[in-house]
C-alpha cells in the first residue's frame, strides 16, 4: 500500500510538469502583460520629429525642383505614409507573441539572401548601387538589405538559444560568424554601409552569448586592420579598381575635407559649416541655409540640418532621446523571462545604436562618410517601417517580461 501511495504521488506531480511541456504556445495575438510606455513614447516622439525634420530639410529643394514637380511636400507625403505604416507595424508586433518568430527565422533568413541576390540582377540603381526591387503593380520600392538584418536578429537568437554551448567550440563559433558572413557578403553586393551595420548586430550578438572574449579581441583586431588596409589600398592602389576610386576618395577627403572642398570632401565640409552656424540653440526651425548646399540633406546628413536649426541643445536632446531607448531596451533584453528574447532585444537595440552612432560619425567627420541613415529621423520607406516593427517585437518582449511596463 506504501508503494503504491507513493507512486501515485509521483504520478501526480510528473503529470502536470509533462503536459505544462507538451502545452502549446498561448495565441500569438495575445499579450500577458503591460508594454514599455516609455518606449513606446520615445519612438512615437522620434517618429514625428523625424517627419517634420524631413519637411524641414527637403522643401526648399524639392519646391524648386522640376523633377519633385515644384512640390514642396514631395518627402513630407512620402515619408508620413510610411510612418503611418510603421505604426500599424509597431502595433501588430507589441501584440503578436515574440516566441512564434522563432518558426520564421531560418525561412526569412533564406528569403532575403534570394531577394539580396535578385536586387543585384534586377535592382533598381541609385547612386552607383542596386538596393531596391520594384513592386511593378504597386509601383512601390522596398529595400530587403532592411528585412535581411530583421532575418539575421532572428536566426541567431533561435540557434543560439537551442543550443547555448554551440559557441563553446570552434565549429560552432564558425558556424554562426558564418551565418553573419554570408549575410554580410550579400548585403554588400548592394550596400557596403548597410553590410557594416550587418557585421556589427551579428558579432554584437555573438559576443554577448559566447562565453570567450580572446576570440573576439582577435576578431576584433583583425576586423579594424583589414577594413583600414582596404581603405588605404582603395586610396593609393586602386583608383581604376569598382568602387577604387569613390571609396578611397572618401578615405582621403576623411582625413583633410577642406583639401577637396568641391569633390569628395564636399558634403562633409557643408556639414561641418552646418553644424558650426547652429551655435548653442540653432538658426528655427526651416532657417537652415546650408541645406540648399547639402547632398541627401532629408537622408543620411539630416543630422546636420538638425544641429544647424535647433543647436547643440536641440541635438542634444534627440541624442538624449536614443540614449533612453537603448537603455530602456537593454533593460527588457535584461528582464527576458528566455534566452531568445533577450537576445532579439539586444540585436534590435544594436541595430538602432550602432546606426545613430555611425551616423553622428559620420556627419561630424569622425569616422570616413559613409551612408548610414539615422533611425526614425531620415527619409525612407522601408528603414522606417522596420525600425517600427522591430520597436513592436521589443514591446512585444516587454509585455513578457519579468518586470511589466
Amino acid at each position: 500500500m506504501r508503494n503504491s501511495s507513493s507512486a501515485l504521488r509521483r504520478q501526480e506531480y510528473i503529470q502536470p510538469k509533462q503536459q505544462a511541456a507538451k502545452a502549446p504556445l498561448s495565441n500569438p495575438l495575445r499579450g500577458i502583460g503591460t508594454m514599455d510606455h516609455t518606449i513606446f513614447l520615445v519612438v512615437i516622439i522620434l517618429a514625428l520629429f523625424g517627419i517634420m525634420m524631413v519637411f524641414s530639410s527637403s522643401y526648399v529643394i524639392t519646391g524648386r525642383s522640376s523633377f519633385h514637380n515644384y512640390n514642396p511636400f514631395y518627402y513630407l507625403q512620402r515619408h508620413g505614409i510610411m510612418a503611418v505604416l510603421g505604426f500599424v507595424a509597431m502595433n501588430v508586433m507589441a501584440n503578436f507573441n515574440y516566441k512564434y518568430l522563432k518558426r520564421f527565422a531560418m525561412p526569412l533568413y533564406l528569403t532575403s539572401l534570394g531577394l539580396l541576390l535578385l536586387t543585384f540582377f534586377i535592382g533598381v540603381a541609385s547612386h552607383g548601387s542596386r538596393r531596391w526591387i520594384m513592386i511593378p503593380v504597386l509601383e512601390i520600392q522596398f529595400q530587403p538589405s532592411e528585412i535581411a538584418k530583421v532575418a539575421l536578429i532572428l536566426v541567431l537568437a533561435r540557434i543560439l538559444s537551442k543550443n547555448r554551448n554551440i559557441l563553446n567550440k570552434w565549429p560552432g563559433f564558425i558556424y554562426c560568424c558564418g551565418l553573419v558572413g554570408v549575410m554580410a557578403v550579400f548585403v554588400a553586393m548592394g550596400n557596403l554601409s548597410t553590410a557594416i551595420i550587418t557585421a556589427i548586430i551579428g558579432g554584437g550578438m555573438i559576443f554577448m552569448a559566447s562565453p570567450h572574449v580572446t576570440r573576439f579581441i582577435v576578431a576584433g583586431v583583425a576586423g579594424v586592420g583589414g577594413m583600414l588596409g582596404y581603405l588605404y589600398f582603395m586610396a593609393y592602389h586602386a583608383s581604376g579598381a569598382i568602387g577604387g576610386q569613390f571609396r578611397g576618395g572618401r578615405f582621403l577627403a576623411w582625413r583633410d575635407p577642406f583639401s577637396d572642398m568641391q569633390g569628395f570632401g564636399f558634403q562633409i565640409v557643408q556639414s561641418l559649416y552646418a553644424i558650426a552656424s547652429g551655435g548653442l540653440f540653432g538658426l528655427g526651425i526651416g532657417q537652415s541655409r546650408q541645406k540648399t548646399f547639402l547632398p541627401e540633406v532629408h537622408n543620411d546628413v539630416i543630422f546636420a540640418v538638425i544641429c544647424e536649426e535647433l543647436g547643440l541643445v536641440g541635438a542634444g536632446i534627440l541624442l538624449l532621446l536614443f540614449s533612453i531607448l537603448i537603455w530602456r531596451g537593454l533593460r527588457i533584453a535584461m528582464n527576458a523571462t528566455n534566452t531568445f528574447g533577450a537576445l532579439v532585444a539586444v540585436g534590435i537595440i544594436l541595430m538602432i545604436a550602432s546606426q545613430v552612432i555611425i551616423n553622428v560619425a559620420v556627419v561630424t567627420n569622425s569616422i570616413p562618410n559613409t551612408g548610414i541613415p539615422m533611425p526614425f529621423i531620415s527619409y525612407g520607406g522601408t528603414a522606417l517601417v522596420v525600425c517600427m516593427g522591430c520597436m513592436g517585437i521589443l514591446l512585444n518582449i516587454s509585455r513578457h517580461s519579468k518586470v511589466d511596463g
